[in-house]
């Protein structure tokens, strides 16, 4: 297993007018070729951690499997960077539609930009999990100090899959999409119900981070930055609550402000 999610660098910094050399934390980045039925699928760029449970969220949330239970086999060559996934099905969805995006009005409401597979594996919420304001700082805050990589190289996102009491898991990454691959890996792998269940996420919510909420299938994302506006949409249409700017005992509330209470 690769443990070191970083490495010390010496460097020259400057401060006040003056360079000094100093050790400084680096985090690492590392590429993982997907190999899925004997094919080339794509390349992660990643934290090296949790690889089983981010290949796994990755080819849920693209829709090519729905449950652990449809991979045959999986092996990871860490040493080379592969990951080797045999599927109990022959063939899996023609890799075009993994790529291309379409237009859709997806039953007349306001969805856009899609992926192919988004479509069939984006989840509009059913959740009737309710959190509290006070609950909604407190989970950010523990989420935000269980990440010593973070507060060494402040170069990953954090994403952490919770009920509204405490957290469950979470999971680290340079990329914040492959962060949220991990714990729906993590969910799938260990038969988490997801539905009542809420992610706090530490980057910006996009219309990309919103769909892969949908697709983990939670009804609220709490968020410490900013959410773009086709993200509010596609949390409206999807029935999701997106909140932003947690910060110290602050908040905004763009989709579905009925899941928060006071």
């Amino acid at each position: 297993m690769l443990e070191s999610m970083s490495e010390k660098y010496k460097i020259k910094k400057y401060n006040e007018g003056k360079f000094t050399e100093i050790e400084d934390d680096i985090v690492n980045e590392f590429p993982l070729t997907v190999y899925v039925n004997d094919l080339e699928f794509a390349t992660m760029v990643c934290t090296p951690t949790d690889f089983e449970e981010m290949v796994v969220g990755f080819l849920a949330s693209e829709g090519v499997i729905r449950f652990y239970k449809d991979i045959h086999s999986i092996n990871i060559d860490e040493s080379r960077g592969y990951a080797y996934v045999m599927l109990k099905a022959n063939t899996i969805t023609s890799q075009e539609y993994y790529s291309k995006r379409f237009i859709g009005s997806c039953c007349g409401k306001s969805r856009q930009f899609y992926f192919h597979n988004d479509a069939k594996t984006a989840k509009t919420s059913t959740s009737t999990t309710t959190i509290t304001a006070a609950q909604c700082i407190e989970l950010m805050n523990q989420m935000q100090n269980s990440s010593q990589v973070f507060q060494e190289t402040g170069g990953v996102h954090n994403a952490a899959l919770c009920t509204a009491e405490e957290t469950i898991a979470v999971r680290t990454d340079i990329g914040r999409h492959n962060a949220l691959d991990k714990l729906l890996g993590f969910s799938l792998l260990n038969r988490v119900p997801v539905r009542d269940k809420i992610i706090v996420f530490s980057g910006r919510i996009s219309s990309e981070v919103l769909l892969k909420a949908a697709k983990i299938g939670v009804g609220i994302v709490l968020s410490k930055s900013a959410p773009t506006d086709l993200a509010i949409k596609l949390a409206r249409d999807l029935n999701i609550t997106a909140v932003g700017f947690i910060r110290g005992k602050s908040f905004n509330v763009y989709s579905c402000s009925e899941r928060i209470t006071e």
